[in-house]
């Protein structure tokens, strides 16, 4: 194979991960030209509303696995995070990179931490799972939606006198802006999102070629952590825009796997964690849903699903 067609969201950290890509594969296959192609996605067209009134199901992604099955491009790359837990059919995720750290960061206005914000202060963030989260430890902060690339969120903050805002850490770090961050929140604070900080790569199932080719760059732990943590996911059948995060921790034989489901308003979370040796990555992502599940996540699911009827 001669040329590679790498289909990628336009914005300048979906460039950055689609040239990371690129590179990586250059490195390994010197001949092999490789062309980004520009996709645009319904998610950078519609920017004015809230995720969570328009839905999330492929929202950043539709287009772009469109354009892998019509045979415009050869692989796509997203953030693992924007993709839903289950993929179009004759499509598979390939390969990763290794992950970034997957956690969430404060940037504040006034430099502040996050438990030295004061009370009553305003925090911007997207995402109904970092709201329900602040709102569990930080029931006196209130919190208003922003949406838009990292560096328009950091421009929104100050034009709209926001006391800070939440962001995941590999974005700001892959575009240069650790000098914002002000408090790298733990997990225990916030556990993050599915796949965050993890940069997926899509291909037709099969393609045998392309397929051959990615394993050059496929990061082994990363891509068990994927697993585990999109099988819990999927078995909750939750969504970018359900309270739902995860995480899972591979080192050498051990896989360790946190999960939480949390209420809007964040008064009823359940957190479970499980850790096996030798692990099917997807059987630990079930066993955890099924315990949490279990335990009460399943009633608070539903009734989050049962606030439209």
């Amino acid at each position: 194979m001669k040329r590679l067609r790498l289909g990628t969201r336009g914005s300048k950290l979906a460039q950055w991960q689609a040239q990371a890509v690129a590179q990586r594969l250059r490195d390994n296959y010197p001949d092999l030209q490789v062309e980004i192609v520009i996709v645009k996605t319904v998610g950078d067209k519609i920017l004015d509303v809230a995720l969570s009134r328009i839905g999330d199901k492929g929202l950043f992604t539709t287009e772009l696995e469109k354009a892998l099955i019509d045979g415009d491009i050869d692989i796509a790359v997203h953030s693992l995070k924007d993709l839903p837990s289950q993929l179009e059919e004759g499509l598979k995720l390939a390969a990763v990179l290794e992950r970034e750290h997957p956690g969430d960061v404060l940037i504040s206005r006034a430099g502040l931490k996050y438990r030295e914000l004061p009370e009553g202060s305003v925090l911007g963030t997207s995402s109904l799972r970092r709201t329900a989260q602040i709102k569990a430890i930080r029931p006196d902060l209130q919190v208003v939606d922003i949406r838009g690339n990292v560096e328009t969120r950091i421009k929104k903050m100050e034009e709209q006198q926001l006391d800070g805002i939440i962001l995941a850490y590999a974005g700001v770090k892959r575009l240069g802006l650790e000098q914002w961050i002000t408090d790298p929140l733990t997990f225990e604070v916030m556990l993050p999102a599915t796949g965050q900080g993890i940069i997926a790569i899509e291909t037709r199932d099969p393609d045998a070629q392309i397929s051959g080719l990615l394993e050059a760059i496929n990061h082994k732990e990363t891509y068990i952590e994927m697993q585990a943590e999109r099988a819990f996911l999927n078995r909750l059948e939750g969504g970018c825009q359900v309270p739902i995060g995860s995480l899972a921790k591979s080192s050498g034989n051990s896989l360790e796997l946190q999960g939480l489901v949390a209420s809007l308003d964040g008064t009823k979370i359940i957190r479970d964690s499980v850790t096996a040796s030798d692990p099917d990555p997807v059987q630990l992502g079930l066993e955890l849903a099924e315990r949490m599940l279990a335990a009460g996540a399943e009633d608070i699911l539903n009734s989050i699903r049962n606030m439209g009827d």
